[in-house]
């Protein structure tokens, strides 16, 4: 277990890194050429919509409910693997069958749809809204694509083909890169060039992912399996895993729905801070969540709660390790990280200002999205998912009610910046969700801390201080950040991120933590 796990984590955080840094060269191409304005908050609302329900459907109720029940399936099916196909096969064909009907049922409703998560966009009327309509419309279909991408990539991860699924977001920032220099400049509007990017990505990565699905034997012609067992058990999972696994994505959608009340490029700002949030979410959280899940899942199935324990204290480690300084570097380094990325062309120093201060408030949220990554696949991988509903609902009535608290009073103070609360209210609400689900895990004996726990919270602590204090040492230049050049930007940018993350690594190993010391450990 402990290679396994820890080579699986690396091979899927690798991938995904590739994946975020030509996301970050994405957004950097459509930070210069359309800047933060009433196109870009269109289009940002477009994409957010299927993206959101593609969190959902591909990397939340599919991933959290279908995961266990096909390792449950692959236990007892060890010789021609035929019932984990007919699975595999029933799911395609129910899951693509019901997206087929939701995406013609939102081509229709999209004007509806616009009025519900940016009601701000409609009352305001105009261009913006007329534009978003027609932008969801293109984007929409992206939720059938990319949801039976999610699925292949469950699949392939179940049977340790991690590479695949992990590589596949390349092909969606490869393509919006595309669309954005080649395609928007013959658009009559250039920012629908955008639109219909996301929709070229989805057919490129099902595409993409079908010959490996082949080759495992696992792709055949899907068939309705609304009568199947296992889709049944899927299906009666998968509703609460929708509310239970994406409590973020919730959140989000409620922090546009408020921005598009407020000032023009509110939503850009968010979404760039967000962006810069999924980076070490994306490459850390979201690699280590999908490779503990099959292993827990499999854990349970075989009854070895002593495996399932030490796994599940692993992940926490890293989290620990990984997560606390990749929140450190984004809280103090927000605005010269952006201003190196974004403030280029169109997007303007008061941007930069904007889109740091909602990182800033986001970053304080950063270690609970990433324990809430590694906390829940404890519960679905034991077919739980009525507790993280409970608790998925505790933290929205949370996040909604700090929304109010922090925005009203700054929006009627006239105080910079009302953005940067529904950030903070998604922070602290995230908190509430990870102590909840802790809490719950630790009450039931599933949480088993091994041994040393003490040792480790220090040394980590004293990296975090070293490596505050380089990064504070190092800022004392940076004050004139925003008038260099970009080639100074970055270049300070990289020496400062640099810096901070060889004096964390080398207090750990001066406070004696060696690499091994973080390997999951063989159950006796």
């Amino acid at each position: 277990m402990s290679g396994g796990l820890f080579k699986s984590t690396v091979v899927v955080g690798g991938n995904t890194l590739i994946s975020r840094v030509l996301g970050l060269v994405r957004d950097i191409v459509i930070a210069r050429l359309f800047g933060a304005g009433a196109g870009t908050d269109a289009f940002f609302v477009a994409f957010k919509i299927p993206n959101f329900f593609r969190r959902l459907f591909a990397e939340g109720a599919f991933s959290q409910a279908f995961v266990p029940v096909l390792a449950e399936t692959r236990v007892t099916d060890k010789d021609d693997l035929s019932e984990t196909r007919a699975l595999v096969v029933h799911t395609i064909g129910t899951l693509g069958g019901v997206l087929v009907l939701i995406t013609l049922l939102a081509e229709l409703a999209a004007p509806w749809i616009i009025i519900v998560f940016g009601p701000g966009f409609y009352l305001e009327g105009g261009e913006k809204y007329d534009l978003t309509v027609q932008m969801l419309r293109i984007t929409f279909p992206y939720l059938l694509l990319i949801s039976l991408t999610g699925l292949a990539g469950a699949v392939l991860n179940s049977f340790g083909r991690f590479a695949v699924a992990a590589f596949t977001p390349v092909l969606l920032n490869l393509c919006l890169i595309g669309t954005a220099v080649w395609l928007s400049p013959l658009m009559d509007d250039p920012v629908v060039g955008l639109a219909w990017g996301v929709f070229l990505a989805g057919l490129v990565q099902l595409a993409f992912q079908l010959p490996f699905l082949a080759r495992i034997g696992m792709l055949g012609w899907p068939r309705w399996g609304r009568a199947h067992a296992g889709v049944r058990k899927i299906m009666r999972l998968m509703l609460p895993v929708i509310i239970g696994s994406s409590v973020l994505q919730i959140n989000l959608v409620i922090d546009t729905i408020i921005a598009s009340f407020l000032f023009t490029g509110s939503v850009t700002w968010l979404y760039y801070a967000d962006r810069m949030v999924e980076f070490p979410l994306g490459v850390f959280a979201i690699a280590l969540s999908t490779v503990i899940l099959p292993s827990l899942s499999r854990q349970h199935a075989e009854e070895d709660s002593d495996s399932f324990a030490r796994t599940l204290d692993w992940a926490l480690r890293l989290a620990l390790v990984v997560g606390l300084p990749a929140t450190l570097g984004l809280f103090m380094l927000a605005e010269p990280i952006l201003s190196s990325l974004f403030q280029y062309g169109d997007f303007t120093v008061g941007d930069v200002e904007m889109a740091a201060l909602a990182l800033m408030a986001y970053a304080v949220g950063l270690p609970a999205f990433i324990l809430i990554k590694v906390l829940a696949p404890a519960y679905y991988s034991r077919q739980d998912t009525k507790t993280p509903v409970k608790i998925a609902i505790k933290a929205m009535g949370l996040n909604v009610t700090l929304n109010i608290c922090f925005v009203v009073p700054m929006v009627y103070m006239g105080i910079n910046g009302p953005h940067a609360g529904l950030a903070l209210a998604t922070g602290l609400a995230a908190w509430l969700n990870a102590w909840l689900l802790w809490r719950g895990l630790q009450q039931q004996g599933i949480i088993q801390a091994q041994p040393g726990w003490g040792k480790l919270s220090w040394q980590v602590l004293a990296g975090l201080l070293a490596m505050a204090g380089i990064l504070l040492w190092g800022m004392d230049s940076q004050v004139d950040w925003s008038t260099w050049e970009w080639q100074q930007r970055a270049g300070h940018l990289v020496m400062s991120i640099l810096a901070g993350a060889a004096i964390y690594l080398i207090v750990l190993l001066l406070c004696g933590l060696r690499p091994a010391d973080l390997r999951a450990k063989r159950a006796s």
